[in-house]
């Protein structure tokens, strides 16, 4: 560890130096150095992301990549990014987009710090950024219906596609490679691109007969012509090609970091059986048949109304809240805890009782037991700013009010900021049994970890939540 820490510390000297000669040249040539600075500093690399605890990425939310399934995130990108933070020891901040523009626009405003998406590899995209080694391969296929064409309009080689519309994804590798088809056979192709449209959304235009023809990768070809039966997928319109993640050309150690893992990882058996999972197995077809199964503008669970209708009686955002029941429960109605917690939002014998909540009470009059206690919390914390007050309120709900204000006057006592949850008041939580004697403790010991877990693991979920339920 301290040579890795010492190659990150060379690494960031010689970042810095190189930086100040461009800044001299720049200067040299009358351009802004003031300018050319602000962008320098969002270029984050290895050591930045290190240093910070936190990687950025930005990926595509489909039925393979990104989504969420029982309230659980998942997907092949999610779980690869997420093993990947693992290694670095650093936590995952993850954004949705579908976008392709928009992702890259994000990447080179330094907003993310890499782009994980199955990015074909081509010499116009190797210009706006370094591409990571391979991880995996794929080819761009047409997608067109069975027996809804006639005969006439049905495509069996790339010869037959002059003259006909063909939609893609906006700046997709489909709409490169149809333009180059064209160039081949001489003839024109209407090649129109659809923004804020990805391949699994336009396999659906298709399916439905609202457009003809679009072309997008084999693998979510595959994968998605599952649930379209009437799809066929069976005309290639390019050779086998590459695909991979994307950093910034000023991230070279991150890039190398990342093949790094990459050569260690993809020949595992556990890559193997995440990409099984995902693009192979017969359970993510049924999944993606399920009802729980969600993409995008969908829902979280089966309750989502009574968490919206309760969300709005304390100005909540209902994922939020949706987050919060499946930690306690995993959205089971009749959970019990061996603490004797039960219910979708595990409220304890007292407290239930106290908001008169009887045992066989339906899930909405859980819900909203659940939420009346939420309140109650977020009045108690009313002097702490918006921003953190829901942390102070998440920490309550799982190891009780006592235990929260022990841990804020500890850190009062200890020169800690109590209106702050991060590395202030959670520091105290998660260390609270060591400060059980402590005169400002009143309310005795507790595993505080589990607390700190409890606030993570829920804000955590409902990030993931937003970035692919509509509010």
């Amino acid at each position: 560890m301290a040579n890795v820490k010492q190659s990150l510390k060379v690494t960031a000297l010689a970042t810095k130096i190189a930086l100040f000669f461009t800044l001299i040249l720049f200067s040299a040539c009358g351009g802004n150095t003031q300018q050319l600075a602000q962008v320098v500093d969002k270029q984050r690399d290895l050591v930045d992301i290190v240093a910070s605890g936190k990687l950025v990425a930005v990926s595509d939310f489909n039925s393979t990549s990104y989504f969420v399934y029982k309230g659980e995130p998942m997907g092949y990108q999610y779980d690869l990014l997420r093993d990947f933070a693992s290694y670095l020891g650093v936590k995952l901040e993850l954004i949705a987009e579908n976008d392709i523009d928009k992702a890259q626009a994000m990447l080179e405003r330094g907003e993310v710090d890499l782009i994980a998406n199955h990015l074909t590899i081509t010499a116009a995209r190797r210009k706006q950024y370094c591409f990571t080694k391979p991880i995996g391969q794929t080819r761009q296929m047409l997608i067109q219906r069975q027996g809804a064409v006639d005969d006439a309009g049905h495509v069996s080689s790339t010869l037959e596609l002059a003259g006909r519309i063909v939609y893609v994804q906006q700046s997709s590798a489909s709409e490169m490679r149809l333009r180059h088809i064209a160039e081949e056979i001489g003839e024109d192709i209407k090649i129109v691109e659809l923004p804020d449209m990805d391949a699994e959304q336009l396999m659906e235009l298709v399916a439905s007969g609202e457009i003809d023809y679009a072309v997008c990768d084999e693998n979510v070809a595959k994968v998605k012509g599952e649930t379209l039966p009437n799809i066929d997928y069976s005309v290639p319109v390019s050779f086998m090609q590459n695909l991979a993640w994307a950093v910034r050309h000023t991230s070279p150690a991150l890039l190398a970091r990342i093949n790094e893992w990459l050569d260690g990882y993809l020949p595992t058996a556990h890559h193997r059986n995440i990409r099984h999972r995902y693009f192979e197995s017969p359970t993510q077809r049924r999944n993606m048949n399920s009802d729980y199964f969600y993409v995008t503008d969908g829902r979280v669970s089966q309750w989502d109304e009574y968490f919206k209708q309760s969300g709005q009686k304390i100005d909540w955002d209902w994922r939020l809240i949706a987050a919060i029941a499946y930690q306690e429960s995993r959205f089971r109605v009749n959970a019990v805890s061996p603490r004797g917690a039960s219910g979708l939002m595990q409220l304890m014998p007292a407290t239930a009782g106290y908001f008169g909540l009887a045992d066989d009470a339906s899930p909405r009059l859980q819900i909203d037991a659940g939420v009346r206690y939420l309140r109650l919390l977020e009045r108690k914390f009313a002097h702490v700013p918006a921003k953190e007050r829901k942390k102070f309120v998440l920490a309550s709900y799982n190891a009780g009010y006592g235990h929260v204000l022990d841990a804020v006057k500890l850190a009062q006592k200890y020169g800690r900021n109590p209106n702050v949850w991060d590395d202030n008041v959670e520091y105290f939580i998660a260390h609270k049994s060591e400060y059980a004697n402590d005169p400002v403790v009143r309310h005795g010991s507790l595993r505080g970890v589990e607390t700190r877990r409890y606030v993570v693991e829920i804000m955590e979920r409902y990030q993931h939540y937003c970035n692919i339920v509509a509010l």
